[in-house]
């Protein structure tokens, strides 16, 4: 009986391995394959590490995760030991106060600390960028030290700094070489603790940084809308050296131990050594990816500050800019026009941002952005004729086209009929045939835009009870298709087949497409969202030349066409448009908008409907994860 409780015992052990490591070995052996897929081995190469090497961006995100992770622990285990120390000799109501609030922060969700330091820096009109995320990370890394030591120094005799100086100790010396000996373990665990929550630290990073400043968990973030396999190479190379580190430090002392029983010196000033030359390599990699310009250029030594959503530009496009320019290009990434919205609004300075048609018109309204230099550009000729003169910019005095398209309905052609969508149109997200096989896009405004669409109203009803009606339109479908509500998800998941049907964007339709012969694109009849994002200069842009300079460029044939043919999304420019439309390059601006098409509308921003939406979208969110319980 025994035996048998031995072996179920090492088999579930050997299960819960297997559960740990199978998803890293499964990344490690993709990080080699030499296609795009996360399912399918197409061959060995090593094309995704080259490209990752060659990514300014990759490599400075690598350096900056750890250099921040390694000063925040020593900075963190100093501060941590000594007041814990320090805690040791207080009173104890002292003792329990600090205590109390070491706790605090531990216990306390990451989000409310991490909107906490960033109202801070705000307050007090701190920059965000690489100093004010070491900061915060320090911050929030020395409560675990304090919490690592303060047992083993609980368990010392409580005299023992004492007795070490009644023997002619000096108090630094019975500080250094008799308490912190003893409490050794706790300061290691503190330690390793304090780097490993700085290194896999993103929410706190992600509100306090700014500048472009990003550490790995925000560089993977913000690649992780499409499936990008670097992702699976720079995770292993973080991988292979967190092994090394852990080989090191578990060798070191056996070496050591092996060294002093055989009388030989230790090793320890030449580890050391090597420590220290290996930081300084570290640190010369990151000055030298840091640094850039080209002294020769118009704009050498000037910094554009972008803001633009996640894998929104070409492979390319800012390498290529600065080579011309010798400008540096320092892009931050957002995620929502409403998150871009409350950084603008609150005063932080970009040179160029790129919202979507509903947001320049409010910005145009609370004049948030500038008026176009007509004189600095040379691109509005190089315009496709249907994305010029939208009714959020009728004369483009704001704006300058980034991408533009379409929403409609991505399908496996294998499982859903075209007699059907021709039939059906949006309703075919009510069609029972179809249940536990949909996505729907968690987007207030696309989600509200199909359901009037599908009563036949304009998406950009005011009516309460049009707008009543799309809502039980959604509330039917969700309690009657048990559909799965997605963001970016959806892209891979419907480029691997997962479901039947879901509603995208037009650009990431075209990614599908090129990933998954069987999947297909339509946009049905009743009409769709003709959408627009489109290059602005905010009211307090610093560098508005060079912001000229790179709506220019973006718009240019070669700029343009970097940007498309790897984003998927349409181009703004007519030649690039047209070149890529008369190719077999996988769909890209196959879904062109449908010109004079009347049902086909640009979303008009209106306050009030928004909050409408707004709170409806939230019960229908509601409704949805009611109905999957």
């Amino acid at each position: 009986m025994k035996k048998n409780k031995r072996i179920v015992g090492k088999i579930l052990m050997a299960l819960v391995v297997i559960f740990f490591y199978l998803p890293i070995l499964f990344m490690i052996v993709f990080s080699f394959n030499s296609g795009k897929s996360l399912t399918s081995f197409s061959g060995f190469s090593t094309i995704w590490y080259q490209k990752m090497f060659a990514s300014r961006d990759m490599m400075q995100s690598l350096y900056t995760t750890i250099s921040v992770a390694v000063i925040a622990t020593i900075v963190s285990t100093i501060v941590g030991t000594i007041t814990a120390i320090g805690l040791s000799k207080s009173k104890k109501i002292i003792q329990k106060v600090v205590s109390q609030l070491n706790d605090f922060p531990i216990m306390n969700p990451e989000i409310v600390t991490a909107i906490g330091l960033m109202l801070l820096f705000i307050t007090f009109h701190i920059e965000k960028g690489y100093m004010t995320m070491l900061l915060a990370h320090i911050a929030f890394c020395i409560p675990y030290v304090i919490l690592s030591v303060m047992p083993k120094i609980r368990s010392l005799d409580p005299n023992l700094a004492d007795a070490a100086m009644d023997l002619g100790a000096t108090p630094w010396q019975a500080l250094t070489k008799v308490l912190v000996p003893q409490i050794m373990p706790g300061i290691i665990s503190g330690a390793l603790i304090a780097f490993t929550m700085s290194f896999d630290d993103f929410i706190i990073s992600y509100f306090v940084t700014g500048g472009g400043v990003k550490n790995l968990s925000i560089m993977v973030y913000t690649m992780s809308k499409r499936v990008n396999p670097s992702i699976n190479a720079i995770s292993t190379l973080v991988v292979v050296l967190i092994t090394i580190v852990l080989i090191v430090i578990n060798v070191l002392p056996m070496i050591k131990q092996k060294r002093v029983e055989t009388n030989k010196a230790p090793l320890s000033k030449k580890w050391i050594a090597v420590l220290v030359s290996i930081t300084v390599a570290v640190a010369g990699l990151g000055v030298g990816l840091s640094k850039g310009g080209f002294n020769s250029k118009k704009y050498a030594g000037q910094t554009l500050h972008v803001y633009n959503w996640g894998e929104y530009t070409g492979e390319n496009l800012i390498s290529n800019f600065e080579e011309k320019t010798g400008a540096k290009v320092v892009m931050d990434i957002f995620d929502s026009n409403e998150q871009m919205y409350i950084k603008i609004a609150n005063g932080e300075s970009y040179d160029v941002i790129v919202p979507s048609d509903y947001m320049i018109e409010r910005l145009i309204n609370e004049k948030l952005i500038q008026k176009l230099d007509r004189s600095k550009l040379d691109c509005l000729d190089l315009l496709a004729k249907g994305v010029k003169g939208l009714p959020y910019d009728p004369h483009n005095e704001y704006s300058v086209p980034y991408f533009w398209g379409t929403v409609g309905i991505t399908y496996d052609k294998t499982k859903v009929s075209q007699e059907d969508l021709d039939k059906e149109g949006y309703n075919i997200f009510l069609d029972q045939k179809y249940k536990g096989n949909i996505y729907l896009y968690d987007s207030e405004r696309d989600s509200f835009m199909m359901a009037l669409k599908a009563l036949g109203y304009s998406m950009n009803t005011t009516n309460q009870n049009e707008l009543n009606e799309a809502y039980q339109w959604l509330i039917n479908c969700v309690n009657t298709m048990q559909p799965e509500i997605v963001t970016d998800e959806i892209i891979d998941n419907m480029a691997q087949g997962r479901k039947a049907l879901g509603l995208m964007y037009s650009g990431d339709a075209a990614y599908v497409m090129s990933e998954n012969k069987n999947m297909g694109f339509y946009m049905p009849k009743e009409g769709t969202n003709l959408w627009s994002d489109a290059m602005v200069i905010p009211k307090n842009a610093k560098n508005v030349p060079l912001a000229h300079e790179f709506i220019n460029y973006v718009t240019s044939y070669e700029g343009a066409y970097d940007n498309s043919s790897y984003v998927g999304y349409t181009s703004s420019n007519k030649e690039v448009l047209k070149e890529l439309a008369s190719t077999d390059y996988k769909g890209i601006n196959a879904y062109k908008p449908r010109s004079g098409y009347k049902k086909d509308e640009v979303f008009a921003y209106d306050e009030n409907t928004r909050k409408v939406i707004s709170s409806l979208f939230s019960k229908v969110k509601i409704a949805a994860s009611n109905a999957s319980k």
